[in-house]
This record gives C-alpha cells, structure tokens and sequence, in this order.
C-alpha cells in the first residue's frame, strides 16, 4: 500500500522526531524476537539503514516501495533478508524486524496526540506491511538459494572419483542413482579420465540399494561416454539380489565386464595390465 505525499510527509516527521527513541525502540523490539541470536550493535546498524531508507523515500514523494526512487529502500530490505537467510534466521525472525516498528509508530503517534491518529496509524501499517511481504519474499528466495547451492554439493561430495591404482579409478556409487546425479557422475568420472591419463574405470555399485532399467540405462551412458574417452569400463558390486533383478527385468551389459566386488574388479584390471596378484596364505593359529 502506497502513502500519498500527504501522508508520506507525516510518516517522515514522525520517523524524524525523536528519531533517537525511535530506532531504540525498534532494536529493542527486534531484539527480544531474536534472543539474542544477533549482536546488539549489528543490529542496530540494521535498523538505523532501514531508517534512513524510510526516511530519505518520505522525503522524496509519495512512499510507494515499487517507485523507482525507493530503489534505497528495496536494497536495504533485500540485503537485511538475505543476511538473516545466510545466518540462519527463520521467516518469521525476519519479517519481525519490519513489523516491529507497527507498535514503535504507534506509541508515537499515541503520544502526539491528534485527530488523524488512527488514520495515520492504518495508512502506515499498510505500508508496513507491504515491506513485511517484500522481506519475505527476498528471505525465500535466498533459501531457495542456498538449499540449491548445497544440495548440488552436497551431490558432488556423494559421487568421489578415486585413483585405485596408476591408469585404474574408481566410482563407489552409493544411494539412488537419479538422471541429475548420473550426469554428475559422467562428468567427474571423464574429468578423471582425462585428468589422469587412465585406461580403466571401475565402476562399483555396491552400495545402490536396487538396480532397475532408469539406473541400468544411466550405468550403461557412462560405460558408453568413458569408452568414447578411450576408456574401459568394469561394474563392480553385483550382488546375487542384483543380479536376479537384472536378468528378471532382461537387461543386457553386452560385452560390459561385470564383478561381484571391488575387489574383484581391481584384481581383473590388474591382470589385464600385466600386474601379477596373489593372495596372502591365512596364518596358521
């Protein structure tokens, strides 16, 4: 809700008389809400850039928050959203820093006293309000965000491409394999390829609860993508539950080297390349 200049010169008067025990009021207020969560001094300085924004829009014309010269004002309140989102603020702990200063212009105007007190009152916590709602909207699309930024590394940290041995990595694939994360997986294990020079990728899905034709597919585009790269691919991981499914639902690797551990895999690179293994006889109790 816009104020006309009318209104908006009273809004500023008010928010300039005793602007001291105004932005004291309004930190105080703000403050029991966060409990402590947040230095007394940052806080203030928020409220006091808020202030000045509010008042340097009043004094300019009819305070409408989607005028351009309320660009100030926009930018502090994106700013305060955005910190509170970062810091780990809820909504709500957010947006009552805007509707606090309803109950601080309230006493004030209380105390001056007038005919159009209550007109000015419901004029202002219109305004008021429409801040609230553009804080909100600022704090979730930060968190929006910031849950992206987090779920895509938190997606990089679950697809690790390790060197087993010289020319052999390795991707341990644990968890569902979606179409976004198979992709990630593609790109970090050709990244790899390239990066060391290996001839040999095992890949091991030990730890993919269940395998049906959507992950087969993806398994199969990256065994592919890696032998575009000169590469060869073996899946490791292929428990008899797997393997059960995977001739049920008549899903074919081709010429695909297939192992039932990783270490099976590693020892069958191993030979191809020329590295003679042998396992270490059990010691006698």
């Amino acid at each position: 809700m816009a104020l006309n200049a009318e209104e908006s010169g009273r809004f500023a008067a008010v928010l300039t008389d005793g602007a001291e025990k105004v932005t004291q009021r309004w930190t105080e207020a703000v403050a029991g809400s966060l409990r402590g969560r947040l230095s007394q001094a940052e806080l203030r300085r928020q409220i006091e850039e808020l202030h000045r924004a509010l008042l340097t829009v009043g004094e300019q014309g009819p305070l409408d928050l989607d005028a351009e010269h309320a660009a100030e004002l926009r930018a502090v309140l994106g700013e305060l959203s955005r910190d509170r989102a970062r810091q780990g603020f809820s909504a709500t702990e957010t947006a009552i820093s805007v509707f606090a200063l309803k109950d601080v212009l309230l006493a004030v105007l209380e105390a001056r006293g007038g005919e159009g007190t209550l007109r000015d009152y419901v004029a202002f916590s219109g305004l008021i309000d429409q801040m609230g709602l553009f804080t909100f909207e600022s704090y979730v699309r930060t968190r929006e965000s910031l849950i992206a930024d987090q779920a895509e590394q938190l997606l990089e940290l679950s697809t690790p491409v390790v060197k087993l041995w010289e020319g052999v990595v390795a991707v341990p694939l644990v968890g569902t394999l979606d179409s976004a994360r198979a992709q990630v997986v593609m790109e970090r294990l050709l990244q790899t390829l390239v990066d060391t020079s290996s001839p040999y990728a095992i890949i091991d899905i030990t730890g993919v609860p269940a395998v049906d034709t959507q992950v087969a597919q993806h398994i199969l585009k990256t065994v592919v993508a890696a032998r575009l790269m000169g590469a060869d691919c073996i899946i490791s991981g292929i428990r008899p539950q797997i393997a059960q499914t995977i001739v049920a639902l008549g899903i074919e690797f081709g010429d695909i080297a297939t192992k039932a551990s990783l270490a099976d895999a590693l020892r069958h690179v191993l030979r191809l390349t020329g590295v003679e293994t042998a396992r270490r006889p059990r010691r006698e109790s």
